[in-house]
């Protein structure tokens, strides 16, 4: 079962379809692009499988999945710096080159659903840590995630699992 995530051109907002169900998220500050770069703030267009769940179990301590799952620690991060051998991997902080914290003050990254961007195989420069997330009360764009309210995410990782995908589209 995919998950259809579609905007207009050029729009930070857009709705995800699961099933009978329809979804808001806010998606990249430049929109749905075709051609994903590192730092272009864009949600990149196209078909990519659900690879696993992390998330901040002091936050929320229990979460019906059906994708592998594992607890974010203060040491977990993301590697975004295109010259580093980590690439667009998760990487235990502290680490020397430039990387995304997954532990945050903020509740975005209470919840992050991985998906197989730019992961097989790893492109240098094709954009790194695009995730599934928590939007932010304003619903402001995000660097390139689709972000949820939480019970509609959560509601997603209830039904997916590593067979399905989520396919991004323009309208």
């Amino acid at each position: 079962m995919d998950l259809i995530v579609a905007a207009k051109p050029g729009e930070a907002r857009g709705t995800a379809r699961l099933g009978g169900q329809a979804f808001p998220c806010a998606l990249g500050r430049s929109g749905l692009i075709a051609d994903k770069r590192e730092g272009d703030g864009g949600t990149p267009i196209g078909r990519f499988a659900f690879r696993r769940l992390l998330y901040r179990a002091d936050r929320i301590p229990h979460i019906e999945t059906r994708l592998p799952a594992r607890h974010i620690d203060p040491t977990d991060g993301w590697c975004d710096d295109p010259a580093d051998p980590a690439y667009n991997q998760p990487v235990r902080l502290p680490y020397a080159a430039s990387h995304e914290r997954l532990w945050l003050d903020s509740h975005l990254y209470d919840l992050v659903v991985v998906i197989g961007h730019n992961d097989d195989p790893v492109l240098k420069g094709a954009g790194s840590a695009v995730f599934l997330h928590l939007a932010r009360d304003d619903w402001g764009p995000t660097q390139g995630c689709i972000a949820f309210r939480q019970e509609d995410l959560l509601a997603i990782v209830a039904q997916v699992t590593t067979a399905d995908a989520i396919a991004i589209r323009t309208l």
